[in-house]
């Protein structure tokens, strides 16, 4: 019977037992080009403006803005923690000047798959992954890990009054460094929320004082006046007192008999006493306003 491996051939190990495949292991250069030049939502190539959220990922803020408008139609939990564009900052990035993007779609040119097109504006380190870059949450800035280790005074004048250690984000992380930015966030979004409702209670506290002390003092100002007799503007009158004129003028106006066409017309009678009459100015403004039908001859009168 024929065997095989005859003519003198000898088998090796790798022939004779089956091996377990190792997993397929993706060029770190294309994975880390995909992570630092592309948005993590759309996998499009990054363009102005950039932004990132709280957990270090970059993104197209046009790519945001449409994934805001159309929550409903996410096929993916990435961006799920990003509810408004408040969640999102804005990056101020240094571009990097030896950086050609002419090159990219040449087939005879050379390629620098390493080439960022930024870079850390102080050390001159280009953010294309393979060095660790932070932005401050407050205002945008980014700078490369090392300068902050190094120059901290030169990060920390760039960063200004707004540096807090609390608020700055690692881009890009690995997975426990997400984890820990992830707690950050949370906490940063706790707090808010209480300082919120503390503003909310300050206010409404302080409107109701403000409605008490104008009650109180509304409330004094009346008590006040009924003390010092004065309720209102009006003078007090004794009412008898002017009754009693007035029949004594129209006493007078009987014996003294018709001497004007109307009483209006006599410059001897009193306001009050004339106001008894439809001839004073106060009835026939009243009777102007009357139904237009009505006939008045006062209406008319000069």
């Amino acid at each position: 019977d024929t065997m095989g491996c005859d003519g003198g051939t000898i088998p090796t190990r790798d022939e004779l037992v089956k091996l377990k495949k190792k997993p397929e292991q993706i060029d770190r250069d294309v994975e880390l080009r995909a992570r630092w030049a592309h948005c993590a939502l759309t996998q499009q190539e990054l363009k102005p403006p950039i932004v990132a959220c709280e957990l270090g990922r970059l993104y197209n803020k046009e790519s945001v803005i449409k994934h805001l408008l159309n929550k409903g139609d996410a096929q993916s939990d990435l961006a799920s923690h990003i509810r408004s564009l408040k969640d999102v900052c804005e990056l101020k990035l240094a571009k990097n000047s030896s950086y050609d993007p002419s090159c990219l779609g040449k087939a005879d040119s050379y390629v620098d798959t390493k080439a960022a097109q930024y870079m850390c504006p102080i050390s001159g380190l280009e953010m294309n992954g393979r060095h660790k870059f932070l932005f401050l949450w407050k205002n945008g800035y980014v700078c490369a890990e090392r300068s902050l280790k190094e120059v901290p005074e030169a990060v920390r004048s760039e960063w200004g009054k707004d540096y807090d250690a609390d608020h700055v984000i690692i881009i890009n992380g690995t997975g426990d460094e997400m984890e820990e930015m992830r707690k950050k966030m949370e906490q940063r979004r706790a707090k808010a929320r209480k300082e919120k409702k503390g503003k909310k209670r300050e206010i409404a506290e302080s409107s109701v004082l403000n409605g008490e002390s104008s009650t109180s003092s509304s409330a004094a100002k009346v008590k006040k006046e009924k003390d010092t007799g004065k309720e209102s503007k009006v003078p007090l009158v004794n009412r008898s007192e002017i009754a009693a004129g007035v029949m004594a003028e129209a006493k007078a106006a009987i014996k003294q008999g018709p001497g004007f066409k109307t009483v209006a017309e006599n410059p001897k009678a009193s306001k009050t006493y004339k106001s008894l009459f439809s001839s004073s100015a106060k009835p026939r403004e009243k009777d102007r306003v009357s139904n237009w039908i009505t006939y008045n001859p006062y209406h008319y009168a000069s």
